[in-house]
């Protein structure tokens, strides 16, 4: 099952964010096989990101929490909240998502 992860940073974690970005790829990485989709939120005018959206399937809700709960960006205090959902797709995609960087 996807679950998505939908994490807001602390507001003054953007310095934080910057510094732990490529080892939050390097985590992000090992499940690559198993993401859905992964980037950043970014505020209203497109200059800074501001939270986290992930889309990951895992066979439990306790191997999403125990999965994220090693990610560099949480381990390390970038966030000032978390919410984890399972997520079902009931709606034919129509636009895709462009390639990842």
């Amino acid at each position: 099952m996807i679950f998505i992860f939908y994490m807001m940073d602390k507001p003054d974690a953007f310095a934080l964010r910057d510094e732990l970005r490529p080892i939050h790829k390097a985590y992000l990485a090992t499940k690559a096989a198993d993401m859905a989709f992964a980037g950043p939120l970014k505020n209203d005018d497109n200059t800074k990101m501001v939270g986290t959206l992930l889309g990951i399937d895992f066979p439990n809700r306790e191997a999403a929490a125990a999965w994220i709960k090693d990610e560099p960006f949480t381990k390390n205090g970038v966030y000032a909240s978390m919410h984890i959902y399972p997520f079902e797709n009931l709606w034919e995609q129509k636009k895709g998502f462009p390639p990842g960087k």
